[in-house]
């Protein structure tokens, strides 16, 4: 009952919403470090504007999203589009699907690689593990997946937290010189702080794949929890950023590492030991199963309300897990008969256009119906 309440109270208005979120963002490319690479670190010294531009923005659309799914009442993405895009909702389907298929095709092919190199086990044993896990979380649905990430999340920072105080004790001086010195010579152009806040801003979109893990906003009843739990959000899924990006700074502008395909598995493998690397593949395996569940379980609660609208029975327990499962087992099937390569390339499409189906019609229609049903009176004085 207590742990029940605890879910219910403060921490499942407040927090939960972005634990959830941060679990689908941070994939394979997020926790190798790569994606912190391309997306801050290679500015060197002024990186640091993309990674707060970062934050600002998943805040914001956090909040946003939040604060249009409490009025309107729209907990599963189809829901909530709807309410931006009305009838061109379906193209944000279509993104959405083919993004998250990408996006766990790409991220199963590196975490296979990872974990057979960290651990030593097999891929397809690794494979199989992972599958067997997203598919127990779809059976029992979103009060296991919610305790499930609540307690993976704990034990992902942990690491990250660990492995920074690893590498930054050992690099402190050299992360300090960089900023001091206003290192940016790993760049091919001048960095300029637009072009650092435009990157911050791609980055962004690009990861738009987060925002309908909505399951956890049905506690939400008040513009204060939407607007707080928004800022939690943000800072939960800015917060590893920050530690991998100083980090990073240790070693800039080192190519080694900064044109790594895992740049943490080598920074990690020059000041730590085989056991800090086998944890390291460990947190890296979990984020695929984070980031996985949170993905399909969206398309299965967006199904299950769609099937109530129809008045059909929505799926059982049982379907829910098969489902969760083969589009896992297609997404890892993409991955190796070669087919990354080519939808790795279409990516940046992809991201593109889920800023044109979901982050324009959300900056515009969604602030006007947001501010709509209370134009008349003051702003925040129902929060």
């Amino acid at each position: 009952m207590k742990l029940n309440s605890f879910f219910e109270g403060w921490f499942g208005r407040y927090v939960l919403p972005g634990i959830i979120m941060q679990s689908v963002l941070i994939g394979g490319g997020y926790a190798t470090g790569r994606e912190i690479v391309e997306y801050g670190a290679k500015f060197g010294a002024m990186g640091w504007i993309a990674g707060l531009t970062t934050f600002l923005g998943f805040a914001f659309l956090s909040f946003l999203t939040f604060e249009l799914a409490r009025i309107y009442k729209a907990y599963d993405y189809r829901s909530l589009v709807k309410q931006v895009a009305w009838k061109m909702w379906f193209l944000y389907e279509i993104v959405y699907v083919l993004l998250g298929l990408i996006v766990i095709a790409v991220m199963a092919s590196a975490t296979g690689e990872i974990v057979q190199q960290t651990l030593g086990l097999n891929y397809w044993t690794g494979v199989f593990s992972i599958t067997v896990v997203v598919g127990v979380l779809n059976f029992y649905g979103r009060h296991l997946i919610e305790r499930f990430k609540t307690f993976g999340t704990a034990a992902l920072y942990s690491g990250y937290i660990f492995f920074s105080l690893i590498v930054l004790s050992d690099r402190w001086k050299e992360m300090v010189a960089t900023l001091s010195k206003g290192d940016t010579s790993f760049s091919t152009e001048p960095v300029t702080a637009g072009m650092a806040i435009t990157v911050g801003i791609v980055y962004v979109g690009y990861n738009l794949v987060f925002a309908p893990a909505l399951f956890t906003l049905r506690r939400q009843s008040t513009r204060r929890e939407t607007f707080w739990s928004g800022m939690i959000a943000g800072f939960l899924m800015t917060f590893p950023w920050f530690l991998t990006y100083f980090c990073l700074m240790g070693f800039y502008p080192d190519p080694k590492v900064l044109e790594a395909t895992v740049p943490w598995l080598v920074m990690l493998e020059a000041v730590g030991g085989s056991a800090i690397i086998t944890l390291f593949g460990v947190v890296v395996g979990w984020t695929l199963i984070e980031t996985a569940t949170g993905i399909i379980h969206a398309i299965i609660e967006r199904l299950h309300v769609h099937a109530k609208e129809l008045g059909r029975k929505p799926m059982t327990h049982t379907q829910d897990a098969l489902f969760a499962t083969a589009m896992l087992v297609i997404s890892v099937g993409l991955a190796r008969i070669g087919i990354v390569d080519l939808i790795a390339k279409g990516y940046a499409a992809m991201a593109y256009g889920m800023i044109l189906v979901y982050i324009i019609p959300l900056l515009t229609v969604g602030i006007y119906r947001i501010l709509r049903p209370e134009w008349k009176k003051e702003f925040w004085r129902r929060a």
